[in-house]
């Protein structure tokens, strides 16, 4: 082989290599250890309400050497939204406020990151996407912390288990009215403002 053939061989190589190295990873957010969930508020002027929700899967792709190429969808079981009160969560569950009946998924489609800058041992970005709720979609911006922590499966779940795992932090506010949910009523016992947080994680197995 001249050493024209050879260069280009050598190149070839070397770019499939760099390839498979920098493939995107797909992580499943359907937690095995049930830690999973999302906190949210609303903080009226008579009730303060908090309560958690935590029938969270999805699957998002992440590319570690091309972050703003990040896509997936984060989908949460409208029935697992609770408060501490009992009587509560059921009414919150009817067709006057979130109607799990009708409606019982929500999710959050990622289209993109921007804005993305290492911040510790992950990544500080700005989630692109559509928030749906009680059938309405809307498009948000979401300040999100993303760290990718490669052959962690194991520490986390059982040490022959092998993969990657991410860690997607985040927190958001968004108006009830805009989601159909009793736009302008009962603000003095249920805030306006719907406050979310999250930090979930989501595996990669690897064979």
């Amino acid at each position: 082989m001249n050493n024209t053939r050879l260069l280009t061989a050598l190149t070839l190589a070397g770019a499939l290599a760099a390839s498979a190295v920098a493939a995107p990873l797909s992580f499943d957010f359907k937690d095995p250890k049930g830690v999973n969930a999302i906190q949210f508020s609303l903080d009226s002027l008579l009730e303060p309400i908090a309560g958690t929700a935590s029938g969270i899967t999805g699957t998002v792709t992440f590319d570690p050497a091309a972050p703003n190429a990040t896509t997936g969808t984060i989908t949460v079981a409208a029935d697992s939204l609770i408060v501490p009160n009992d009587s509560m969560t059921e009414h919150m569950h009817g067709a006057g406020w979130i109607d799990v009946a009708t409606h019982p998924i929500i999710t959050f489609t990622i289209n993109q990151l921007s804005d993305v800058t290492p911040a510790g041992r992950g990544l500080k970005a700005t989630a692109h996407g559509t928030f749906t709720l009680k059938g309405v979609s809307k498009d948000l911006a979401v300040p999100v912390t993303v760290t990718h922590l490669p052959d962690a499966l194991g520490a986390r779940t059982r040490p022959e288990n092998k993969g990657d795992l991410l860690v997607v932090r985040g927190e958001f506010t968004i108006e009830r009215g805009e989601f159909g949910i009793k736009p302008g009523e009962n603000e003095d016992k249920v805030a306006s403002e719907i406050k979310l947080s999250l930090a979930i994680v989501g595996s990669a197995p690897k064979a």
